[in-house]
This record gives C-alpha cells, sequence and structure tokens, in this order.
C-alpha cells in the first residue's frame, strides 16, 4: 500500500519527504458518500536513520458526520475537506482548548454541501478558502468511536483514542526534529479513479492510433 501512495503523490506532483522522521501524513477519503461512518484512514510514513521506510495506517473520517450536515454551523453549508497538500498548514496546539491535536494554521480549501442531508456532496458544493478550523484530532478520549455524529464538522478524525495517542508521539518526534509544522495531503479515491481512467483511455487512444498508423502504412506498402 505504501507504493501505491508514494505513486499517487508523485503522480500528483505531491512532496514526500524523505528526511529521518520527517512526517508524510496523508488522508484517504473512500468512495462512501454515506456520511457518519469512519470508513476513510490516515497514513502516516517516513524515512528511519537507515533510510527504510515506517508505514503506519489508522482509521479514521475526512468527512463531517451527519449532524453538522444536516445542522450546518455556516449558512453556506457544512465544509468537507478538498483534496489537495496542504504545505504547512498545520502545528501542535489545542483543539477547542482541551487537548493537544493539529491545529489548521494556513489556509486550506473547502467545499461547502448546503444541501442539509445525510448525503456527502462533493461535486456541487461551493469552494473557498480561508482557516476554519479544520484540525485533525481524535474522536472520544477513550477506545473506539462507532459514530461520527459530532466530532467532525470538516475535521480530520482518528477513531479510535490509541491509534490518535500513537500519532502525536510521531508529532512530537518530528517538531522536535523539524519545528512545529505539518504537511497534510488529502487524496480522494473517486478522483484518483478518474484521473487513472483517463489515463488509461488516452493511452489505449494512442495505442489504437499506432496500430492503425500500422495497417495504413502496410496497406500503401502492398
Amino acid at each position: 500500500m505504501l507504493s501505491r501512495i508514494k505513486a499517487i503523490l508523485n503522480s500528483q506532483a505531491y512532496e514526500v519527504y524523505v528526511k529521518p522522521y520527517q512526517l508524510n501524513i496523508v488522508g484517504l477519503r473512500s468512495k462512501n458518500t454515506n456520511a457518519n461512518s469512519f470508513d476513510d484512514e490516515i497514513h502516516v510514513f517516513y524515512r528511519t536513520e537507515k533510510g527504510d521506510w515506517n508505514y503506519r495506517s489508522y482509521k479514521a473520517t475526512t468527512d463531517p458526520g451527519t449532524f453538522w450536515l444536516n445542522n450546518p454551523s455556516y449558512s453556506q453549508g457544512t465544509a468537507i475537506l478538498a483534496q489537495g497538500q496542504y504545505k504547512d498548514a498545520y502545528a501542535i496546539g489545542l483543539h477547542r482548548g482541551k487537548y493537544e491535536a493539529l491545529r489548521q494554521v494556513k489556509p486550506v480549501t473547502v467545499i461547502r454541501d448546503y444541501n442539509r442531508d445525510s448525503l456527502l456532496d462533493f461535486n456541487n458544493g461551493t469552494e473557498e478558502t480561508g482557516i476554519f478550523g479544520i484540525n485533525i484530532h481524535r474522536a472520544e478520549s477513550n477506545g473506539t468511536t462507532k459514530y461520527i455524529d459530532k466530532y467532525s464538522a470538516g475535521c480530520q478524525v482518528f477513531q479510535n483514542a490509541g491509534d490518535f495517542n500513537q500519532f502525536m508521539d510521531l508529532c512530537e518526534r518530528h517538531k522536535s526534529l523539524y519545528g512545529n509544522s505539518f504537511t497534510y495531503t488529502l487524496i480522494d479515491f473517486r478522483a484518483v479513479r478518474r484521473i487513472t481512467w483517463k489515463r488509461v483511455i488516452a493511452a489505449s487512444a494512442a495505442a489504437a492510433a499506432i496500430t492503425l498508423g500500422f495497417v495504413i502504412s502496410d496497406l500503401y506498402n502492398d
């Protein structure tokens, strides 16, 4: 899976960090458009001093829960983080003044879902860029949370508290070496699939054109 993620990052011209213990934090959004499930993943990988890759995957959500979709705090609709790489957009700080997490400190782009229903709308909303408190944090303080509910109004949220604590330990090590600055990259599998299909179709068309060229050439040479 790590090789696939790195290939996707490279295909999008996103930066992959290679210094020892410098974190690559990548959210993978699933194809599911039904809200309130922790059906996404946050992947974290980094090199060691020996040059080996360490890689971890955590269950999470990159989407808001049904509560905030149905009851948006903004009149334009609830925020859904758009796919992209947000360089140095996060720093360790207090989430809602309660516990340490990664807080948004630079602008990110969100899609405003204004339908006020329980389906995630990634295509018809209005894009907006700014600082909206799209943090990276956990759900319940202990154990595994079953449903997103109020835990995300657009934040990237870990399902399991132990996973989040492990993640924050990695962030602290990164901070001690490179400062309190973190890049977060979100990949939407639907968008990746569309790009992949376009490339497959383009490659097939090119191959067909080459084949046709050979056939025509053979006809003229006969």
